[in-house]
């Protein structure tokens, strides 16, 4: 009889993946230092624009000089007067500024907060006033909304870059002249007391910090929940990224040994930590080459960088991958995916016609993963060689301990096979919210003397240590007495060769008070149909009957996270709103 504690998965690891890895006793900016001593050369960055008559033209950013630039921007932080443990904010999308940023802070014994810079007013002063930053650095575009938010927070020191300073030169010109008034990223001159980035290089330039940063200084604030209640502060330790990335990486080097040679295409945002560390921090730790990509949900822009820059690791989420498979110039032959040799999904369930597809297309793997904001960030893939078994998240990373427990007590350990929540143990594991004891209490707990991350995810393992999602706890639906996933739903909807995406939740029952009903949102593929009627008829035999959507709403675009997360929340959102607007209009 097969227990969790035997850990079955690591007898399904590839040859050559140890189940067990040694730690460097050091902060994760030696990553980059590391990298910059060995291949010092190397492009570590690189900055793409697509210009009209010129097409897509580039700019690199070697290891050296993003070393170099870090350490002036650390040595300047120190002098405006960061102090180690600080917290400081970042407020851009993936750019070469965003790398050195983040690095620079490192240096600088700071830790991490970065914020998605398309949030609305209140939730970036709100994210930004938690972590007590006093520090922001900031894209240009954003600056008017970070002074605008100011008051409301702690901030004393804005330093402020432009999307256009790490352009090629003939993209920096044209974009001055053309586009940087009309995209509102021209700012006529700073407010006291701000600085500009560039200045801060040139006037810091071949100096290096000297601040002492250990291996358990706190390295990263990422939030989490936000979609879900009051947004939480996951804190991460440098020796728990340094985990991770390790972790990572040990399951990428059984092919062809990532390294030196591989091209990382740099499209999960990195102010997500799946970004950060799975694509940022494993690539640096490589000496790999990142093709940064702005806006993912630009897919004309994702398709023209993998058509220039032959990318060779992708990492992304089932949205992303499925956009691709079904774009004209992907479909017609016209740009190929073939230099794409692995990739890595997560964020969601990837539906089994989306992997299929994008295999056939590319002719490399994709491999659905599973993480969280508070195991920064990767806890769960499938083999590289061995078994990719359909639904599954995979099995765990090394040095990784997982449970599933009683969904009613919370103890108990679940026959195999047997649904409960996941439960997991391991370097990488947050030390906490920031400023939230309960919550922190409630999530990590103490079992036999380790402390364990309860993820508030419902699943199984198999007998070979091949785990799958279930659901999300505070996403089961009660309906005629019986629980009832959604995800389990959404599989099957997504199977409809007419349907593009579709997000299914738990609403309000219309006639019968204190119940509630399943409703299914739907985007139809271009060109294709579909009614009420045959999506019923497509889930009957394949779902129980309690388990079949009676109401569905024909959508344009299903509301995601940054990170290409279906927001079920939103969802049931837009149904309130259509039920007071069917009560206004007296429907």
């Amino acid at each position: 009889m097969v227990t969790y504690a035997d850990r079955p998965w690591t007898k399904m690891y590839d040859q050559g993946v140890p189940t067990t890895l040694d730690y460097p006793n050091a902060p994760l900016q030696d990553f980059l230092r590391q990298s910059a001593k060995r291949v010092p050369n190397n492009p570590a960055l690189v900055t793409n624009v697509d210009l009209p008559i010129f097409g897509r033209v580039s700019k690199s950013m070697s290891y050296q000089a993003l070393d170099a630039a870090s350490d002036a921007l650390a040595v300047a932080l120190v002098e405006k007067g960061l102090q180690r443990g600080d917290r400081v904010a970042i407020v851009m999308p993936n750019c070469t500024a965003f790398a050195i940023s983040f690095y620079a802070i490192l240096k600088a014994g700071g830790c991490v907060a970065a914020t998605n810079p398309t949030y609305p007013e209140d939730k970036m002063a709100y994210q930004i006033n938690d972590c007590d930053a006093e520090f922001v650095l900031v894209l240009s575009l954003f600056y008017d909304l970070v002074k605008k938010i100011q008051p409301k927070t702690k901030l004393k020191h804005v330093i402020v870059t432009n999307i256009k300073e790490y352009f090629p030169p003939v993209a920096k010109l044209l974009f001055t002249l053309a586009r940087e008034k009309k995209d509102g990223h021209y700012v006529q001159s700073l407010q006291s007391g701000d600085f500009w980035f560039q200045d801060l290089l040139s006037q810091y330039q071949g100096r290096k910090p000297t601040v002492e940063v250990t291996p358990d200084d706190l390295c990263l604030f990422q939030y989490t929940g936000g979609t879900t209640g009051v947004s939480k502060a996951a804190m991460a330790t440098h020796r728990a990224l340094v985990a991770n990335a390790l972790q990572q990486e040990a399951f990428l080097t059984v092919e062809n040994k990532p390294g030196e040679q591989e091209t990382f295409l740099g499209a999960i945002p990195m102010f997500h930590s799946f970004g950060l560390v799975a694509v940022l921090s494993v690539a640096i730790y490589l000496g790999s080459r990142i093709i940064l990509v702005v806006n993912a949900r630009d897919i004309d822009d994702v398709l023209g960088t993998i058509d220039k820059f032959k990318p060779t690791l992708f990492h992304g989420v089932p949205a992303l991958y499925n956009a691709i498979n079904n774009h004209p110039k992907v479909t017609s032959g016209e740009i190929p995916l073939t230099s794409i040799r692995l990739c890595v999904s997560g964020s969601a369930p990837l539906p089994p016609a989306t992997k299929k597809e994008f295999e056939r297309l590319s002719g490399g793997k994709l491999m659905e993963g599973f993480g969280m904001s508070e195991a920064p960030v990767a806890t769960h893939v499938n083999p590289v060689l061995g078994e990719n078994r359909l639904g599954s998240i995979g099995i765990p990373l090394p040095d990784m301990d997982m449970k599933i427990v009683s969904l009613d007590d919370g103890t108990t350990e679940m026959p195999v096979g047997e649904p409960g929540e996941l439960i997991m143990h391991g370097p990488n594991v947050m030390r906490g919210y920031h400023g939230m004891p309960t919550e922190t209490e409630n999530t990590l707990r103490e079992i036999d003397g380790k402390k364990w991350l309860y993820t508030g995810d419902i699943a199984r393992m198999d007998e070979d240590g091949y785990f799958y999602i279930v659901d999300r706890k505070k996403d089961m639906a009660l309906i005629g007495g019986f629980n009832v996933y959604p995800n389990a739903i959404e599989k099957v909807l997504k199977d409809h060769p007419a349907i593009l995406e579709v997000g299914v939740a738990s609403i309000p029952h219309p006639q019968k008070e204190g119940q509630e009903a399943l409703k299914a949102w739907v985007v139809i593929k271009d060109g294709a149909t579909a009614t009420e009627q045959e999506l019923i008829a497509h889930c009957e035999g394949r779902l129980a009957q309690y388990e079949i959507p009676r109401r569905f709403s024909f959508i344009d675009e299903l509301p995601k996270s940054a990170v290409g997360k279906t927001l079920r929340r939103e969802l049931v959102r837009l149904e309130v709103e259509d039920r007071e607007k069917e009560l206004l209009s007296g429907d």
